[in-house]
């Protein structure tokens, strides 16, 4: 199996995070019990940074298809060549937020999903992929018209998932993540934080162990519990296999929020806008920048 991760800003990630594809990996090593490997043409995080919260994330599980600011618009034309000279034969799916913010509706999107399928069909006749609803950010939740678009968009991926998927190349359409909350489950309303990490990994992991029977039901970092359809075992916190909550140079609320790979948030909330609301941080003309609007076009 050859699994490339392919997505915009949530997927990609910047300086200082895990990313929800450091989930998967963990995930995949603790339940897959055949070969495996990841693959893709970038390896890096937004701006090129290579800053991964863990430094002991192997290049070689590091790899993706992802950018900031590149949605199905953006990817379409680029999948066909990634899965052609990686050989890829899974694909791990999160668009769509961007393009729906900045650049096409409702039909566009869905035809541009359509476009990426048959250009990765053209590469490998027999790739199969999941793909993973959008998921609410703090515009969804503050503007009504485009809070439609997203629930319009997600059941227009799930017909075209219905309508495309072969026994040669099948499409799953996975759950969105389950009991997913902009203030808990991102770090500015959009990007994920530790747990919202968890929560995209789980409905990937979900949906290949549910779909193909790859791998096994996602863990619950955080005690006994539930994301997407798999049920956890129960514990006291930390890390769902085997590492402790420091393992990684992240700080630990006594809450147990946190965000995935930096410090404690220390009790900030995502305000309207998609910016961050409370005390300012060493790096906030930074972070400012980049939360911008609700993605700055992640």
């Amino acid at each position: 199996m050859r699994i490339m991760f392919v997505g915009d800003s949530m997927t990609v990630g910047s300086a200082g995070d895990l990313t929800w594809r450091y989930r998967m990996w963990q995930h995949l090593n603790a339940t897959h019990g055949g070969p495996y490997r990841i693959v893709g043409p970038r390896t890096e995080l937004h701006e090129g940074s290579v800053a991964y919260a863990d430094p002991d994330f192997p290049g070689h599980a590091r790899r993706h298809l992802a950018g900031w600011g590149e949605g199905w618009l953006h990817l379409a034309p680029l999948v066909g060549d990634a899965v052609r000279r990686a050989k890829a034969d899974t694909l791990l799916v999160s668009l769509g937020l961007i393009d729906l913010g900045f650049y096409t509706d409702v039909p566009q999107t869905t035809a541009n999903v359509r476009r990426f399928l048959a250009e990765a069909r053209a590469a490998n006749p027999r790739v199969r992929a999941v793909l993973l609803p959008v998921a609410p950010n703090i515009r969804a939740l503050t503007d009504g018209s485009f809070a439609a678009t997203r629930e319009e968009f997600n059941e227009q991926l799930a017909k075209t998932v219905a309508d495309l998927s072969t026994p040669g190349a099948p499409l799953l359409l996975a759950s969105s993540p389950a009991d997913w909350t902009p203030d808990r489950d991102t770090y500015d309303g959009t990007h994920p934080s530790a747990e919202g990490e968890h929560r995209m990994a789980a409905a990937f992991a979900d949906a290949l162990h549910q779909g193909w029977g790859v791998g096994g039901p996602y863990r619950e970092p955080y005690g006994a519990g539930t994301y997407g359809g798999g049920t956890y075992g129960g514990g006291s916190g930390g890390d769902p296999y085997g590492a402790g909550p420091e393992a990684y140079g992240r700080g630990r609320r006594t809450d147990g929020r946190e965000r995935g790979g930096r410090g404690a948030r220390r009790g900030r909330r995502a305000a309207p806008g998609g910016k961050s609301g409370g005390p300012e941080r060493t790096d906030a003309p930074e972070r400012r920048r980049r939360a911008r609007g609700f993605d700055s076009r992640g």
